[in-house]
């Protein structure tokens, strides 16, 4: 039997609920027949928004959307996506190397922005760098953000339907800078960021600027790109992706594999305190945040409904799901440091909440785990002391109810666990939800939408309550 402590004296301060942020990029299925159906669709649509993920994800309360990319970004003109949609241009984007479909630019700003209020999210907008003018950014910046009529690009925005500002909060400056966004030094990307940011520097909204930070485990870049910037310009965030890429087939992975997922997801933790650690040389009070702008699973694509025809799409297993726990549980425990971080992605892509196509949907099992941990958010974090050995397992406290969110990584072997609570008693009611399958390998299909799903019970408690988690469980305990 496991003995975990709660300590509510002992926190890391607030979960920032941005940490439960999400990622939806311009790349094969996640927008069109994804997201997107279109106003005239027979689909049932919010202004073209596909109701049913609308709805799935105001149930997750989502706190920010990132977009239009990644990579996406590096070739993106916004003003591609204004205007009258049956006169917006058709382009080749980022990814037509790969699956060579166009871009409709059906989806733009204004689009993107009134998806962003249908599922109650802060819009995050990645710009591009590499292949526009710090001009464009910061009129790109005008145009969703200037008051009513004050410049003509806010009279333009009004002419297009939205008279009101955007009030988009947050602009990254820049992607994956050391690869496909240009393949720069840390140096150079730090230079180029200076002269953004300083370029673009309006303030309409507490605008906050985010600088693009590492691949993985690459604290050199970190490190060096810190060493340069030396706060010539305004940041907010330096933002590193971490792919926890695969291990075996996403759907016949064998259990040897199951574990080998489980430790590159891990990884996390050590990335995090890394880069943290790189960066308090130059921000020794923690001034600049981390985001983690990707993260997720990166398995071979074809294994989604599409069979291949959305790039990337890919199943999400029970395995997933674990990933999707273990990360989370790991940014809750660094509320401190993260303040940001962004699954990638949201629909028909790598680690997506959602698989749609024609008149079809379905929640993921990562999808349940999101809903699952939605208490997480802007609650307080408290410290959990005892035998964490094969679990994962964090715990908040906000509006008078204790959340705590326990993972069995286990592949087969079921684990007691007795909570206590450090100079107090647990005593009353707790609901409890587990996600689990007595198969790891189980999916949500078009067919079986709700083969993985949670289950919850309400339970008499006590200090001596013994909870049961199954194999490869994810389970929500809430106790008032």
């Amino acid at each position: 039997m496991k003995r975990i402590e709660l300590i509510p004296s002992e926190s890391k301060g607030k979960i920032n609920r941005n940490i439960y942020g999400h990622f939806s990029e311009h790349i094969g299925g996640v927008f069109y027949d994804g997201l997107w159906v279109g106003e005239d669709s027979e689909i049932p649509n919010y202004g073209g928004f596909r109701k049913s993920i609308v709805d799935a994800m105001r149930e997750i309360k989502p706190p920010v959307l990132r977009w239009p990319g990644g990579c996406f970004a590096e070739t993106y003109d916004w003003r591609d996506g204004i205007g009258p949609r049956d006169k917006r241009p058709v382009t080749l984007n980022w990814w037509y190397n790969n699956d060579k479909r166009t871009e409709s630019n059906q989806v733009g700003t204004h689009e993107f922005v009134r998806l962003c209020r249908l599922i109650g999210a802060e819009p995050y907008f990645a710009a591009n760098i590499t292949s526009t003018t710090p001009i464009e950014i910061r009129n790109w910046m005008e145009y969703c953000n200037a008051p009513e009529k004050l410049t003509s690009l806010a009279a333009a925005r009004g002419d297009n339907g939205d008279a009101q500002p955007f009030a988009v909060k947050y602009w990254g400056i820049g992607n994956e800078n050391w690869g496909g966004g240009g393949n720069m030094t840390p140096e150079m990307y730090a230079r180029r960021y200076i002269q953004y940011a300083t370029v673009c520097n309006i303030r309409f909204n507490d605008e906050k600027y985010i600088a693009c930070g590492a691949n993985a485990g690459d604290v050199a870049w970190t490190n060096r790109f810190m060493a340069e910037f030396r706060n010539a310009a305004p940041l907010y965030a330096l933002a590193f992706h971490y792919y926890c890429g695969s291990a075996g087939d996403p759907l016949k992975f064998t259990e040897a594999e199951w574990y080998q997922m489980l430790d590159k997801a891990a990884v996390m933790d050590s990335l995090i305190k890394r880069h943290r650690s790189a960066m308090r040389t130059y921000d020794p009070d923690g001034r600049i945040k981390i985001i983690v702008d990707e993260w997720g699973c990166w398995h071979p694509g074809g294994s989604g409904p599409s069979k291949g025809y959305n790039l990337f799409e890919q199943q999400s297993t029970v395995r997933d799901a674990m990933v999707t726990a273990l990360t989370l549980n790991i940014f809750n425990d660094h509320c401190d440091i993260v303040d940001m971080a962004n699954v990638a992605q949201l629909c028909n892509n790598l680690h997506c909440l959602f698989l749609a196509g024609g008149d079809k949907m379905t929640v993921t099992p990562t999808y349940h785990v999101f809903k699952m941990f939605k208490g997480h958010q802007d609650a307080r974090h408290i410290f959990c002391a005892g035998e964490k050995d094969g679990l994962t397992i964090s715990a908040s406290e906000k509006d008078g109810k204790y959340t705590i969110t326990a993972g069995n990584l286990s592949y087969n072997k079921t684990e007691e666990l007795k909570i206590s609570l450090f100079g107090g008693k647990l005593n009353g009611k707790a609901n409890v939800t587990v996600l689990t399958h007595e198969d790891p390998h189980a999916h949500n299909t078009f067919d079986e939408p709700d083969k993985v799903h949670p289950v919850t019970s309400v339970i008499d408690i006590g200090d001596d309550t013994v909870y049961t988690l199954p194999p490869a469980s994810i389970t929500l305990i809430e106790i008032a």
